[in-house]
């Protein structure tokens, strides 16, 4: 029922599932975990309950929560009420629908060991994927070119070089050196 995809910030989690609804030809709504906090017991749940009532009215769609661990941290004896009530309205939503409701979650975190290991269970977010960051010069000169699209470059740029000193950028940081140097 759900897929978690899992890495470090800015290594492309969302566009992967903007990616894979596109291919499949399906809606795509994107919500953020943190926009089911609230101080008040039973609003958290609400908004939980309406967003995979708007998944279901607009199937086949991708359900993305991103920062699921804003919600779907491990419980514990000092948590809230409102917090809880949260999750388990999450936990209890992904039990009520199949795949043949045509909603499918995808969710994105940077804190895998932080969740509650409820959502990680069987018939949950079972299938786990890791976005690491691109590891080789190859990988990143993949990133570059796609951010350099519709970028005057100079032709003594070197996008090998380039690629070679970018080793630990995530995709977003190497989007952020492209655009600054664009800037200048």
């Amino acid at each position: 029922k759900g897929v978690l995809l899992y890495g470090p910030p800015g290594t492309g989690k969302t566009l992967i599932a903007k990616a894979i609804a596109g291919e499949a030809g399906v809606n795509f709504m994107a919500v953020n975990g943190s926009d089911f906090e609230n101080k008040f017991v039973g609003v958290g749940a609400d908004k939980v309950r309406k967003i995979f009532a708007e998944a279901k009215k607009n199937a086949p769609c991708i359900l993305f929560i991103d920062e699921l661990d804003a919600i779907g941290c491990k419980r514990s004896d000092y948590d809230t009420s409102y917090s809880r009530q949260t999750l388990n309205q999450l936990l209890g939503c992904m039990d009520g629908f199949d795949a043949s409701d045509g909603v499918f979650v995808f969710a994105a975190t940077n804190a895998p060991d932080a969740l509650d290991p409820a959502l990680l269970r069987p018939g949950r977010f079972d299938s786990r994927f890791a976005v690491g960051l691109p590891d080789t010069a190859k990988d990143r000169m993949a990133v570059i070119k796609l951010y350099l699209k519709n970028k005057k470059i100079d032709e003594t740029v070197s996008i090998e070089t380039l690629a070679k000193q970018t080793i630990g950028c995530s995709p977003a940081a190497i989007e952020a050196i492209i655009n600054e140097a664009a800037i200048e």
